[in-house]
């Protein structure tokens, strides 16, 4: 049984939202070990900038290509220039990189649990039915550049 496309509000910027939340709630009220490097909130606030700068190139790609960038929305044409070189899911990448730059951020080790456990859900909610449409739509062109691509890093 495959899951079906989420529909509404449920795409992926609202999962970083909720994964923001539980991180702040696991930092709050089960902070197991913080830690306190010279410039921790510095480096998370650059983790963050990083991530968004990456989430940004991806989706000027996109706007440039004139393809769907919302989930399960037609894509038109295939982007593998840019920081889609080096991973099929930039964007998605850069979301993980925001809740590290966040988790950092915050400076104590249980929010980085959030990280694993987000990478997972957007990977089977959204990444392998998206694969299985970029499959349909381009056939071997998408599976050339799919042999030759990481999935995330």
């Amino acid at each position: 049984m495959t899951d079906a496309p989420p529909r509404g509000p449920c795409v992926p910027p609202v999962y970083v939202l909720v994964a923001l939340l539980l991180m702040g709630a696991f930092h709050l009220y089960f902070p197991v070990w913080q830690f306190a490097f010279p410039y921790y909130r510095h480096a998370g606030i650059a983790l963050i900038a990083l991530a968004v700068a990456l989430i940004l190139w991806a989706a000027l790609l996109f706007h440039r290509a004139k393809t769907g960038i919302v989930p399960f929305t037609p894509a038109t044409f295939l982007v593998a220039s840019g920081p889609f070189r080096h991973t099929r899911n930039p964007m998605y990448v850069g979301m993980a990189g925001v809740l590290l730059g966040a988790a950092v951020f915050l400076g104590s080790i249980t929010p980085f649990i959030v990280i694993p456990a987000f990478i997972a859900l957007i990977d089977r909610r959204f990444i392998l039915a998206e694969e299985a449409m970029l499959e349909e739509a381009f056939g071997s062109p998408y599976l050339d550049y799919k042999a030759r691509v990481r999935r995330w890093l």
